[in-house]
């Protein structure tokens, strides 16, 4: 029986780590004909296409009208801002390097709830996490990464420093237990997208959103960056959460970076350097330490 549950959710959960791995790959080679800001509107383009389309089919709530801002506000944190510092990095630092860095997102995000919410207490377990995360972020890093990057490595900061701080405020004001009523996933989703669209569409006839020749590659790749990863993501996670739990599905940001390695250096030709992986297992490793998946005993005479 328990079999059958753990093959309810499983493919769903691979398919996820694979997607998500692989947004750093699109966006690399969407950057080959579109700037930026191309790059993020196109993904929240697709990504409002799918969600309308998800949306018409399973005819979820709408969010009610006091959400609005709040709404507004997480898609800043959560769409807007990081999907443009994401894109703008990857015209600097390798997609593995992407890759690894957005896997220290749970680790901002532990660290805005421990300073926002005095209701979280700072345990060891958590402060011994954080520590080991953070160290593996300065590995990865690297003294020859700041010294040819800085910019790109000052905006993937930016942009889990904005997951960091949305995924809190999503929780105290949209979909926690302190919301003054919960908005229904799928339509958040949709409204972060269209959120998105409200930034991203002004700033692309400012800053122009093709940078070459418009290739069957990289359009596809943006087209699957938005419809898969903003779009069919969001129905896995939530078949994940239906069959497994939250925190199974929340441990799919420690697969993400290896896949982001995998098809950087593979499709890509992207050299990987030995304080990449050795810092990303350290990011994961603290993260999944402040979580509580990995128990560190704090008595010998604990029981």
């Amino acid at each position: 029986m328990e079999s059958g549950r753990t093959m309810a959710w499983l493919p769903s959960y691979l398919a996820l780590a694979v997607i998500w791995g692989f947004s750093f790959f699109f966006i690399k080679v969407g950057l080959e004909s579109f700037t930026p800001i191309g790059v993020a509107f196109g993904r929240i383009a697709f990504g409002a296409l799918a969600l309308i389309l998800v949306t018409i089919v399973t005819r979820p709530a709408l969010p009610p009208r006091w959400s609005w801002g709040h709404l507004f506000v997480a898609s800043l944190l959560w769409v807007s801002v990081p999907w443009t510092l994401f894109a703008f990095a990857e015209t600097q630092v390798s997609s593995a390097l992407a890759g690894i860095l957005n896997g220290a997102a749970p680790l901002m995000t532990l660290l805005v709830i421990l300073l926002a919410f005095p209701e979280e207490k700072p345990t060891i377990t958590r402060i011994v996490g954080l520590a080991i995360g953070f160290i593996g972020i300065v590995i990865v890093i690297g003294p020859e990464a700041v010294a040819g990057s800085p910019l790109g490595i000052l905006a993937l900061l930016g942009a889990i420093t904005c997951y960091g701080i949305a995924f809190p405020y999503a929780r105290r004001y949209l979909t926690g237990p302190t919301a003054r009523e919960r908005v229904s996933p799928i339509s958040m989703s949709l409204a972060l997208m269209i959120g998105g669209l409200i930034v991203t569409v002004p700033l692309s006839f400012s800053t122009g959103v093709i940078d070459g020749p418009v290739t069957p590659g990289p359009l596809l790749c943006v087209l699957a960056l938005g419809a898969l990863g903003s779009g069919i993501a969001y129905v896995l996670n939530f078949r994940v959460v239906t069959y497994a739990d939250a925190t199974t599905a929340s441990t799919v940001a420690f697969l993400t970076p290896l896949v982001a390695i995998l098809a950087g250096a593979v499709l890509l030709g992207e050299p990987l350097s030995w304080n990449q992986p050795l810092g990303g297992l350290l990011v994961v490793a603290g993260a999944a330490t402040a979580q509580g998946l990995v128990r560190i005993p704090t008595s010998a005479t604990e029981g």
